[in-house]
């Protein structure tokens, strides 16, 4: 539709007029989205997928790029490093953990070499816990080419700032961003892009053969 000449009116219909109405139209739209918003309920997680991760340690600055497993039923992860460069005397692990048995195995991608090393962290899957708070929805992207997220946390009432913030899309619960703070900094962040549901090769969780004389030991990430 050609755009109207300056000054020029759109033309009324019966009743009350085009503009009118569509501002009408855009209201109870906005309306409908915030009033939703304002009753959003924690969406549920798929609880197996795969898919890539960009971990951030802000204390250190380092990125981490890996393939990721999750099988949030049997509280196991593993994460495969990313090789997207030549970095001199950097080494690429695989880790694979096995939370049930609180064990940790790191293995060295060119080498085989395993590490054996317990998990003292609790499981903390990858999902929004009943309990958080709504913080905040909107669109991630631009028009045409967007994707509507909400966005949660641990914040509470008598605590002022967060510890975790969540950001899931809303359609199918997909994370796309995770944050933790401590003493009122943020520790790390993980984006999370390129998941799809289920897990292809559940072998992938089965440590290598050079696990069974596996070092006690963590490996150095460099030479």
């Amino acid at each position: 539709m050609a755009r109207p000449a300056a000054g020029q009116q759109l033309r009324p219909g019966p009743g009350p007029p085009l503009r009118l109405l569509l501002l009408l139209g855009v209201l109870l739209l906005r309306g409908g989205a915030a009033a939703a918003a304002a009753g959003a309920e924690p969406c549920q997680a798929p609880r197996q997928w795969e898919g890539r991760t960009v971990f951030y340690e802000h204390g250190s600055g380092r990125n981490t790029r890996a393939a990721v497993s999750y099988d949030g039923p049997n509280q196991r992860l593993r994460i495969l490093e990313e090789r997207k460069a030549l970095i001199p005397c950097k080494k690429f692990f695989e880790y694979i953990l096995l939370y049930k048995d609180a064990v940790m195995f790191q293995i060295e991608q060119v080498t085989k070499l395993c590490s054996k090393i317990a998990l003292t962290e609790p499981w903390d899957p990858y999902d929004i816990p009943a309990n958080s708070t709504y913080e905040d929805q909107y669109y991630i992207g631009g028009p045409g080419d967007e994707v509507m997220v909400q966005e949660w946390s641990d914040r509470k009432p008598a605590r002022k700032l967060e510890s975790w913030v969540g950001v899931y899309t809303v359609k199918d619960c997909y994370p796309v961003q995770e944050t933790y703070t401590k003493n009122y900094s943020v520790t790390t962040s993980t984006r999370f892009f390129d998941i799809h549901p289920g897990i292809a090769d559940p072998s992938v969780f089965t440590p290598p053969s050079t696990c069974q004389t596996a070092q006690l030991t963590r490996m150095r990430e460099e030479c």
